[in-house]
């Protein structure tokens, strides 16, 4: 019986080590999930179309690590508020008014969400939480500089309404398991000194911290590396498609075009994965919403001294903060829907520096690095993890403004999917001969 047992474990551990898996996309969620399964002792490749890892929507975002930002946006107020800043064009939330089916689908998922906002809110608060801890232990692992800051999130209110609905919000988040405690204007200063305005009061989050993204996403495809994985820069997507049992990319690089083939494939493709899954024979209803950022430059020392140490949500503005390193103010936010749609607009990355001359006006604002990304976005809010239509095709993409929040337990919950469908599809090809 033993002898039985130990065969088994060996025909099951031969055959992982023996499956090639291939991810789609080498941004934040696509290294996570690279890492994870590498982890798990299987092969793996990741093909990513840039240069580097993490040179898209996962280069230059808020910077936060933050739970305290869970609660979606499928909520009354939002349709409301799209409605009136649709035709003002530095508004936090920007919709082009042109009709596509595509966002026509996207808006009506998006209202039949809203009776699920506080279910999801929680949802979202427990992933973030559980998160935070593989973020961490990662890091720590491979050794990734990444400017982490563990100083809390402070989330500033103008306004008697605003702090009143963010009260509701955290009995939410306090059901999803994460503490944050209401602050006086007082408080507020005592937190973060440099911080420079008139505010009815805060909530402020100890747990939750900042860091750069793109340093954390090159680190870890570094780690991934040093695991065995191997990583397909400059390598243009062009074709999917999967029988069941293998799948095939059709790539081009440097001019020449090939054909891979492996056993599964991972789409974590972003806002381009709604058309990979099309031809995996699946619906990924993703749509891109472009946020902004820009970096202030601190290239004095009263600049230093007056830019923020803790990390800032201006619920208002929709704006965040973050401070990395000496040298650098990272201020992002804004939401624009508008297709998959790059261009940086001088009127949307006008507001975010006036916000910074306002409420740090002793930092200089002359050497300002824009940036735009697209963030892949599910009409519910929630990321899509997990298997799809076809037994070797997977999905980790749709996670939306709390992407690099989010990505490493996805990442953990994605390995888990995939190991669940190798042991079903070994216990399938297992006969008594063979135990």
């Amino acid at each position: 019986m033993c002898g039985s047992s130990t065969r088994l474990r060996r025909i099951k551990e031969s055959s992982f080590m023996k499956k090639h898996i291939v991810i789609i996309g080498g941004g934040i969620t696509g290294v996570t999930s690279a890492y994870a399964l590498a982890q798990q002792g299987l092969q793996v490749t990741l093909i990513e179309k840039n240069r580097y890892p993490g040179m898209e929507t996962s280069y230059a975002n808020g910077g936060q690590l933050s739970a305290s930002n869970a609660e979606v946006w499928t909520h009354p107020s939002t349709i409301v508020k799209g409605l009136k800043w649709m035709l003002k064009s530095d508004a936090p939330l920007l919709m082009n008014p042109a009709p596509t089916w595509h966002k026509l689908s996207w808006m009506a998922e998006f209202v039949a969400a809203i009776p699920k906002y506080k279910d999801n809110t929680i949802a979202t608060a427990q992933l973030a939480i559980e998160s935070r801890e593989h973020h961490f232990a990662w890091a720590k692992a491979e050794g990734i500089d990444f400017d982490h800051k563990r100083e809390g999130i402070l989330h500033i209110y103008r306004d008697k309404k605003g702090f009143d609905h963010a009260g509701e919000v955290s009995k939410l988040l306090a059901q999803g398991g994460l503490p944050r405690r209401a602050v006086t204007p007082d408080e507020m200063k005592a937190i973060e000194p440099t911080l420079q305005g008139q505010y009815y009061g805060g909530y402020f989050t100890e747990s939750d911290s900042t860091g750069d993204i793109h340093k954390f996403t090159f680190g870890l495809a570094k780690a991934c590396e040093r695991l065995g994985v191997k990583i397909l820069t400059e390598h243009q997507v062009l074709n999917v498609a999967s029988n069941g049992q293998t799948a095939t990319v059709q790539v081009q690089h440097q001019g020449q075009t090939e054909t891979l083939s492996f056993d599964s494939i991972v789409i974590c493709a972003g806002v381009h994965g709604r058309k990979l899954a099309e031809q995996l024979g699946d619906r990924l209803n993703i749509y891109p919403v472009k946020g902004y950022s820009i970096t202030v430059g601190l290239n004095d020392a009263a600049s230093q001294a007056a830019a923020p140490q803790v990390s800032l949500l201006d619920d208002e503005t929709k704006l965040v903060t973050s401070r990395l390193g000496t040298d650098r103010f990272r201020v992002a936010g804004t939401a624009e829907f508008n297709g998959i749609d790059l261009d940086i607009r001088a009127d949307r990355i006008k507001p975010l520096v006036n916000w910074v001359n306002q409420c740090f006006p002793g930092v200089d604002t002359r050497r300002v690095e824009p940036w735009a990304g697209l963030r892949p976005m599910m009409p519910n809010m929630l990321p899509r993890v997990g298997a799809g239509k076809k037994a070797n095709v997977f999905y980790n993409t749709g996670h939306g403004h709390l992407g690099w929040t989010l990505s490493a337990i996805t990442a953990h919950q994605l390995a888990g999917h995939v190991m669940a469908a190798m042991q079903d599809n070994v216990r399938s090809f297992m006969t008594p001969a063979a135990v």
